[in-house]
This record gives C-alpha cells, structure tokens and sequence, in this order.
C-alpha cells in the first residue's frame, strides 16, 4: 500500500491529488519553484521541496530533482498530475527504476500514445475511425482549411488553423517552434480541418488484471484558440449509435496498447441529418484531464482514488464493489477560470488576486456527493498570478438533474463569484451559458465560441450599467476620504463652499476611461450631470446602494491604492483610479511598440537601425505558455531596441521604437 505521495506538479491539480490522499490517510509532499513558495498548494502539503529556479525547464520539467525530492522526502510514489512531466515516458521509466511507485500508465503505453502520428496508427489497427494525415508538398486549394498539430503534448499550443495556402508555410514554422519550447518536440502534421464538429472524449479506466471501464463522455467543444473552456458530462445530444461509437473505438484502443490507469480518448464528432455522425480520432491523453471533475460528479467516483488503487495492483471491481462502471446520472458543467483580458485581445494577465470567493460551493477538490457547486481552485485571495505558468486560476462546477438545471446553477455561481486584482475571463463565461446557442446541443462545435466571441464577452449591458459601478466607486471614495480627513473632519463628503462645478472621478475600466460627476446636496452625496438619473439611496465607505429605474441596486466597495473593487448586480469590476495630473516619466515615445503582457522574449528579428515594413515581425514574446508575435505596426525603422532574446518584460514595457518612414526623412532633411 502506497504511504506517501509526492506530486510533482502545481496549482490546482496539486492541491486536488492532495484532497484524495488526505482522504485515504496518505501522506503528501510537494515540489515548488521560487515563484510558487507561498502558492496555496505548498502549505496544503505535508512536506514540500524546493526546485531552485522559476521555468518549468529548470523545475517541474527536471524529473532528476522530483525523484531526488521523493527520495529525501521518503515518499514512496509519484502522482504527475496534468501536463508537464505527466506523459513523459523516460520520466515513468526513471521513477520505476529509482523504486518509487509510479501512478500512471506503463511508460510504453506513454510513449506510443505520445505521439499523435503512432497513436492515430494503433486505432487504426484496432479498428477506429481515424483521419490521414497529409504531406504539406502535395496540398492543394481543395483541401483547405488544415490545421498544423504538435505530435505532442496539446493545449492548444502548436496547433495553427490554415485558410490558404501561402499561409502555410509560416504556420508550419510557427507551430514546429510552439511545440519545441513547450514540449520539448517539434514535429508537427497535418490535416484536413472539420469545421463546425464537437470535441467529444471518453473517459476510460482500467485496471492490470485486464479490466477496462469506459467512464462516460464529455463534450469539450466550447473553445478558444483551440483551449478547452467550457465542458460537460455526459455529452449531450449525442445519438445512441454515435455514443456507442466512440465508446466501443475507446476500448479497442485500450485493449490494443494494453493500457492500464486513467486515460482519456478524444474525437471529432459531426452529426449529420439522416446519417451516421463523421467521426475522427484525434489523440489519447495518457493522464487525469483537467475536466475530470464532471466525469465524477455524475459517476461518483474518485478518478484519483482509482488511480491510485490501481497503481497499488488492486482491481477495480474490489475497488468500487461494481461489476461495470456506474451509470453517468445527471449532468454536470465545468466552466475554466483564466486570467487573460477580454478587452485586449484576451492576453495573459499578471499580478495580486486581491479578493477570490465563490459563494456556495459545497465541496472543494472532492467529489460531489448530492447536487450542488465545486470548486478546484489553485489560487486564494493573495495569490501571485506569474508569467512562469498556465493562465487557468480555477474550475467552477455544477452537478444538477438535468443540463438545463446545471446551466442555471453555474450562471448563478458565477454571478455571485468575487474576484478582484487581475482581469479574468468569467464576463464570458457568463455570456456563454446564458447564450441560447448553449443551451441548444446541436448548436455545439469547436467554432462556435470564435464565432459568438464579441457578443458572449460583453454581459453587463449597455454603458450605463458600468458607470453606476464608478458612480459607486466615486461616492464610497468621496465618503472615506472624508472620513478619514486629518482636519475639517465634521465638513460633509464632497462639500464645496462655492460649488460652481461638481466634484468628478475618473477610472479606466477594461482599457477605456470614464468620468463620473458627483456633489453634495443638504448634506447629502448625489450623482449630478449624466448620472442623474441614478439616486443614492444609502452611502458608506464600504457600500453604496443606488436607485435606477426604481430598483434598488446594492455596490460592496473596496478601496486601495490606485485601485476600487466593486462588487454589484452584474459580478465583480476593477476600477483603477487615473490620476489628475500625468506623471511626464509616465509618457512613452511615439512609435512604441509595448509588452502586451509580462513575458520573456524568445526571440529578436531586427536590429536597431534596420528599416521595417508593416507586418513584419519584429520580435516574439512567450507568456504562459504561449507565443505571441510582435510586428511593425507601420513602415518605418526601428530607432530603439530595448530588449534581446531572453529579456523578462512586465506588461506595457517598452519592446522597440518604430519611427515612421515619412518622419525619417525629416528628420534626415529630404526635401518634401
């Protein structure tokens, strides 16, 4: 029996695998970089180990210092949890031959499904629907559209969608790059690319004794940039004969790579009127997904637990006390928590969590034993959001009856959720599940969330619904500064003696500004000018309700330096408070191309002096995981190059000065 495990991995994966081994009475040890010694999954363990450095290549990417943590830490297993070192066959190997037991797959069974080019031969040998792959040589315009894939790993990250053919080449490149920096591979395929089809997986898990249970299916085709945001179990809307399809391919690939643990085997699937659904086999995650959570709450099993047990060489059937695997019951809905900005191109986001709540959750890391709110969480108020790591803070979710039931009871969670001190995606998140198109399976695809993309991200209505938050803002301000005055303290809030023009504030929200007017009437803080037609019923330091149309809206206020977080009818907004009087060391240059997130510099394609047209690429910035390519936004040559390949950059930094063509001359003195 296993006593004590070391998860060689971070976040919430971490602390999730640590919840199962509490429950069983195992020990548990961690392993962190320096950027995540205060991280909450650190003080949830028994024991942790520091990995000196911040990469991934210089900690959870170096399986030498997990299995020498393991060793000095006496644990006598090793979870990988998802991603990093979790489908690295020669890691399983040496984990094996260090004596330490290894929860996972056979490195064998890691190795061949690894490889998306051998795994799409082992299901064809076993007799499952897989796609050919294709020679880019020999394209034509009749096979577009293509999309480029890393051979390993996944996430989205070495995957390019092409459109025409010219295009190919550089996505080629692109992709081959993507994938060497993150997995370590970069080779790469191609494919024809099915539009408008569903991402469905099957949940698999089996046993050493030659037992394999399909676990249900989930539906994954909610997606952004080919990253997973929404997913569901069971997958819904799915014909029978389909679903039995996709279960019986899942199987047979088991059996043919005589896989043992907890896998996931992921397809295409296109429903078509009046025939069989188009389906293609796209990989097989050797791993826990990050989805799991909805295979377990309408099985109720604990994947990990099972994980475990058949790491220990025990069956699964003495495991469950089941004869089958249960069910699926219900249905359940996870939404993916990220920290990126919708209102500038949804880039990777840096800094403090300032506050993080969501109200109602039953259970944390656990399997959901009745209808209700999970929640798996990497982060808590306080928390660091680097540059080093994924962009996915948690997971949020719901078990109902039914998916209508589950649907309502996530959009409620969300409604409620608080976070604050970093931009996040859950105003679309909650745009998706009140969208109709959502509520209708047959409206699902991998294109769908692309598509729907401007109207699912702006919820909140119209622009008077975001004054009222700074309408909030200013008058708890204008109450604490009040409150808090060292002298004339008995003088009410913004209370002029010769008000000739009302007191204003001014906040940038989501990259654009707004102004708020507000005075003092008898005493009395009142919106004035625009906002008029909104009244303040109540005002405090800490909260403000306010009346429009008749309605009573209540505002909890927090206020910091440089910053207000307000928390009203439509969630959470960050308010950061513009200054009345620009700092000059604060303005940048003309022509200067800026960090669009905090990130490293992977490489530099010009150098100072050299001419550029627009387009041209200029230099590639890497954050979380992802590349970002940074080009010349106009003709011109580059007058300043303030980075090289290497360079960390906090976001809004200044990367290269491009001076306009037409100014050059100018300044050179070419006659007009």
């Amino acid at each position: 029996m296993i006593q004590k495990v070391l998860v060689a991995n971070r976040g919430e994966i971490a602390r999730r695998v640590f919840a199962t081994c509490r429950a069983l009475g195992i020990a548990t040890v961690a392993v962190h970089s320096d950027a995540d010694a205060d991280a909450p999954f650190v003080t949830d363990a028994d024991a942790a180990v520091r990995l000196p450095g911040n990469a991934p290549a210089e900690t959870y990417l170096r399986g030498d210092l997990v299995i020498a943590a393991a060793k000095a830490t006496g644990a006598d297993a090793i979870h990988p949890g998802y991603g990093f070192l979790s489908e690295n066959a020669e890691f399983a190997a040496a984990v094996r031959e260090a004596g330490l037991v290894w929860i996972g797959p056979d490195p064998e069974a890691i190795e061949a499904m690894g490889s998306k080019v051998r795994s799409k031969e082992l299901m064809a040998q076993a007799g499952g629907p897989v796609a050919g792959m294709l020679e880019p040589e020999a394209m034509t315009e009749a096979d577009l559209p293509l999309v480029v894939k890393a051979s390993s790993g996944g996430g989205g990250r070495g995957m390019r969608v092409v459109r025409e053919l010219d295009a190919l080449p550089a996505a080629l490149e692109q992709a081959a790059a993507e994938a060497g920096s993150a997995f370590g591979d970069a080779t790469v395929f191609v494919e024809h690319y099915l539009e408008h089809a569903r991402h469905v997986e099957v949940q698999v898990m089996a046993d050493v004794h030659g037992t394999c249970w399909v676990v249900g299916d989930r539906d994954c085709s909610l997606q952004r940039r080919h990253q997973k945001v929404v997913e569901e179990a069971p997958a819904p809307g799915l014909s029978e004969a389909t679903r039995t399809t996709l279960h019986d391919a899942a199987r047979a690939l088991v059996k043919q790579v005589g896989y043992t643990g907890a896998g996931t085997v992921e397809f295409l699937v296109a429903e078509r009127d009046d025939r069989d659904a188009l389906v293609s086999f796209l990989e097989m995650n050797t791993r826990l997904q990050v989805e799991h959570p909805v295979t377990e709450a309408v099985t109720g099993l604990d994947l990990v637990a099972l994980q475990i047990a058949v790491a220990e060489g025990r069956a699964l059937h003495e495991v469950t006390g089941l004869a089958e695997p249960p069910v699926s019951r219900g249905h359940a809905i996870e939404v993916r928590l990220y920290a990126e900005d919708p209102a500038d191109g949804f880039a990777p986001q840096t800094g403090t969590v300032r506050a993080f709540e969501v109200p109602g959750a039953t259970t944390r890391f656990g399997t959901l034993t009745g209808h209700g709110l999970r929640l798996d969480s990497g982060i808590e108020g306080g928390s660091e959001v680097g540059i080093h790591y994924d962009a996915m803070l948690a997971k949020i979710i719901a078990y109902g009856p039914d998916r209508a039931t589950a649907t309502r009871a996530l959009r409620g969670a969300l409604d409620r959720t608080r976070i604050h001190g970093v931009a996040t995606n859950l105003d679309l998140l909650r745009g998706i599940l009140g969208a109709g198109e959502f509520s209708d399976p047959a409206a699902l695809s991998t294109l769908l969330l692309e598509e729907k993309l401007a109207d699912w991200s702006q919820p909140r209505g119209d622009a008077s619904v975001v004054r009222r938050y700074a309408v909030a803002a200013a008058l708890a301000s204008a109450t604490a500064a009040a409150q808090g005055a060292r002298v004339l303290s008995r003088i009410p809030a913004g209370f002029r003696n010769v008000p000739s023009q009302p007191l204003t504030a001014s906040y940038a929200v989501g990259g654009e500004e707004l102004t708020v007017a507000y005075a003092s009437q008898r005493g009395r803080l009142v919106p004035v000018g625009e906002d008029e037609a909104t009244t303040a019923a109540s005002v405090a330091a800490d909260r403000v309700v306010l009346v429009h149309d008749g309605v009573e809206e209540s505002y909890a206020v927090t206020l910091g330096a440089g910053f207000v977080d307000v928390d009203g009818p439509q969630g959470p907004l960050d308010l950061a408070v513009v200054p009345r009087f620009v700092d000059p060391a604060d303005q940048v240059a003309e022509g200067s191309l800026l960090a669009p997130m905090p990130g490293s510099v992977v490489s530099v394609a010009v150098e100072q002096g050299q001419s550029v047209a627009k387009g041209d690429v200029v230099l590639v910035l890497e954050a979380m995981k992802m590349q970002h390519t940074i080009t010349a936004p106009t003709d011109g040559v580059v007058a300043e190059l303030a980075v090289a390949a290497g360079s960390q950059v906090e976001s809004g930094a200044v990367l290269a000065v491009i001076e306009e063509a037409a100014a050059q001359e100018n300044v050179e003195g070419d006659p007009a």
